[in-house]
Order: C-alpha cells, then sequence, then structure tokens
C-alpha cells in the first residue's frame, strides 16, 4: 500500500541513508522538510543528497517524480511552512519519521530545549493532525540512547522516568523530549515507535555516511595524532556504535509493521555484548592510519585528570581544526567515568521474530567506517 511520508532531518546521517530505503516502494511518495535559507538554497541541498545518493538515471527519475522538498524547520511552529502546505500535509500524510536533530553536547540549556522538545511538539501537532483526518498510520521517532543521562548500569528498553543526571544539555533536552513524547501517546494514543541509536558510524557495507560526526573526531583522539601521543588511561571502557545503513533498515521495517512496532522502544546499538572496547578501537584506528601513511606518535597513558590539564594547557596553541575537535575530549572523559552500557535483547528478540534487519559485525563495520574517513580525509585509497 503507498505510502505518503513526512520526514525531517533528510540531510543528516540517519535521514539521508533513510530516504532511498523509503523510495524502495515504487508507490510510495515522499516530503523532505529542509533547513535553507532560500529556494536556491533548499535546491542546492536537495542536490546535495541526489549527489550522496549516486543513483542509476532510472532510480534517480523515480525519485525525483516522489521527493518534494519543503524548506522549513521542525523547531519552529507548524514546521515553518505555509498554511496550505501543512493543509496538504495533514490531509494525506501516513507516515511521518523525525530523524532532525541537533547533535551538539554543550549548548546553552534553553537553546538546546528549543531545538529537541520544540521539534518533539511540532511533530506531535502534525501528528495529531493527521489522525484526525483519518490517515495517519505511524509515526518513528529518533531519539538516542543518551536520555538515559548518568544512569548506571544497563539502560534499559523502556520510557526512563526517574529522577538522573546527565551528561550535557543535549542528553537532557532530549530526554525532555522523550517525557513530552510519552505523555502526548498516553493522551492521544498516538501510534509511535521511539528509535535509540547510540553513536552512529558510516554504512557496514561501504563505510559512507554523508557527514563525519563526534565518532571520527573520537578515532583521532584515541589515535595519538592530536594530542602527540599523550591520552588517558582507557583501562577497559567500551564504546557502543552502530551503523547508519541498521538504523535505516530498522525505520524502514517499522514504519511497515504498524501492528508490531508501535509502541515499542528499540535501542539501535551494539549492546553490551558486542560494544568494542576503546583499547582495540584504538589500535584499529592506527592500523588504518599507517595504512594511509599518516605518521603517528607512541601512545603515553595518563591518568584522566593530569591529562585534562594538559588538555586545558595545549588548547590555546592549537590550530582551529584541532582544537574544535579536542572541546569534545571533556565529553568523551566524562563518558568514559561512567562504563555505562545500553540494553537491545529486546529489540534484537523483535527483529528476529518478525523479519526486522541484523545487527552488522561490529568490526568489520568500524573497519570500513575508520577506513572510508581516512580515505577521504587524506585522498589515499
Amino acid at each position: 500500500m503507498a505510502k505518503r511520508i513526512f520526514v525531517t532531518g533528510a540531510t543528516g546521517a540517519v535521514g539521508s541513508a533513510l530516504v532511498p530505503l523509503l523510495l524502495e516502494e515504487a508507490d510510495n511518495f515522499v516530503w523532505l522538510l529542509i533547513r535553507a535559507e532560500s529556494s536556491e538554497h533548499l535546491k542546492n541541498r536537495l542536490e546535495e543528497l541526489f549527489l550522496f545518493w549516486n543513483l542509476d538515471k532510472e532510480q534517480e527519475t523515480s525519485a525525483r517524480d516522489r521527493i518534494t522538498a519543503l524548506q522549513g524547520d521542525a523547531d519552529l511552529e507548524k514546521l515553518g511552512v505555509s498554511e496550505s502546505v501543512y493543509a496538504e500535509i495533514s490531509s494525506q500524510c501516513t507516515h511521518i519519521i523525525h530523524c532532525a536533530g541537533v547533535v551538539r553536547m554543550n549548548l546553552p540549556l534553553e537553546v538546546a530545549r528549543h531545538h529537541a522538545l520544540g521539534s518533539a511538539k511540532s511533530v506531535v501537532e502534525l501528528a495529531l493532525a493527521c489522525q484526525a483526518s483519518g490517515n495517519l498510520q505511524k509515526v518513528e521517532y529518533v531519539s538516542t540512547v543518551g536520555v538515559a543521562g548518568k544512569m548506571s548500569g544497563v539502560v534499559p528498553e523502556i520510557w526512563i522516568t526517574q529522577p538522573r543526571s546527565f551528561h550535557n544539555t543535549y542528553e537532557q533536552s532530549k530526554a525532555e523530549a522523550e517525557d513530552y513524547l510519552r505523555q502526548k501517546i498516553e493522551l492521544y494514543n498516538l501510534p509511535v515507535t521511539v528509535h535509540r541509536p547510540s553513536m552512529v558510524v558510516g554504512d557496514s557495507k561501504t563505510g559512507k555516511i554523508i557527514h563525519f560526526q563526534i565518532f571520527y573526531y573520537l578515532c583521532e583522539f584515541i589515535s595519538g595524532s592530536k594530542t602527540h601521543g599523550l591520552l588517558p588511561n582507557l583501562k577497559d571502557a567500551t564504546l557502543d556504535t552502530v551503523p547508519v545503513d541498521y538504523v535505516a533498515r530498522a525505520i524502514q521495517w517499522s514504519a511497515n509493521q504498524p501492528t508490531v512496532a508501535t509502541n515499542n522502544i528499540l535501542h539501535l546499538c551494539s549492546g553490551p555484548h558486542l560494544s568494542m572496547q576503546l583499547v582495540n578501537l584504538q589500535n584499529l584506528v592506527r592500523d588504518k592510519m599507517r595504512e594511509v601513511d599518516m605518521p603517528l606518535p607512541a601512545v603515553i597513558a595518563v591518568s584522566s585528570v593530569f591529562f585534562t590539564v594538559l588538555l586545558r594547557a595545549m588548547m590555546p596553541i592549537v590550530s582551529q581544526a584541532t582544537l574544535r575537535q579536542l572541546k569534545t575530549v571533556p565529553i568523551f572523559l566524562d563518558y568514559l567515568a561512567d562504563r555505562q552500557i545500553f540494553g537491545n535483547d529486546k529489540t534484537i528478540h523483535l527483529f528476529q521474530v518478525n523479519g526486522g534487519p541484523d545487527l552488522p559485525p561490529v568490526k568489520n563495520s568500524l573497519e570500513l567506517a575508520i577506513t572510508h574517513y581516512l580515505q577521504t580525509k587524506t585522498g589515499k585509497k
């Protein structure tokens, strides 16, 4: 059955991987809400997506016929689109997929809330309008495992309602958005699935991703290449990552499973059994850097406290590009202290029983993601 799908965040990592999957069904029609400063900017951003997708001629022609790009913003009332466009979407839309998000950890709390909670409110309002028209079948809401904040132990695949502290304003604002969503689901019986990805990396088959995000800066950091080999002692800490295509396939599957998937919280992550130890990731990154002839210093492990002092001393003397990367390090050190892991047994079982996607091998996915990044950075194949 043909779907009329409204998507936010199509230019982000998850959204850009998802849209081609949605178009695999020949009758599906997709609205893409894209932040843009003008109609020309909107056109350019759409063309950047087509360049990234690299479709063949027949696929591209079909995609262009079934995509409508809209200049707007999920943070704004009625998504920043005109009344007539909003009315058209409300009367026709069968599926809403909310992938948009501003993944910045250190924004002022009110700004972070504007992005996370503001967009959640806009999505719920649209869902209610579509529900009133009688067409709404499903809402896919992309959150983050970070809503658990500093919860210790294994983070469960359920709504998290107990009081907790957070590592940063991104986590807190996303948690508040989930709280709002939960209340509205209970009040209006909205058909919603919440997707909580961990740290998203490149495609499990190609390593490709539309934007290099925090994982790639973390890889450069733990290689020692940005800190003259000085690093905090990683001990037995692990990092939970997930390939972007697995997240996209999970959302596609969920959109096609209104009965099975609705009211579930899916943890799209490696989980406690497969997350890679950081020392192993460090070795993998350094091996891949050697393959493209990048110079590497010897690693000197020091205490986190001592490293933090050294980091502050380094910041005034490094390049702006390095400084941007190093500013993410204190956030990473904060995570290291928690030893937090994310449960995914329930999600994996749901997928296995109902034909959902298989989690790709973690090590192979990370190798491809790192290789793609380094080849793009250095121009060496």
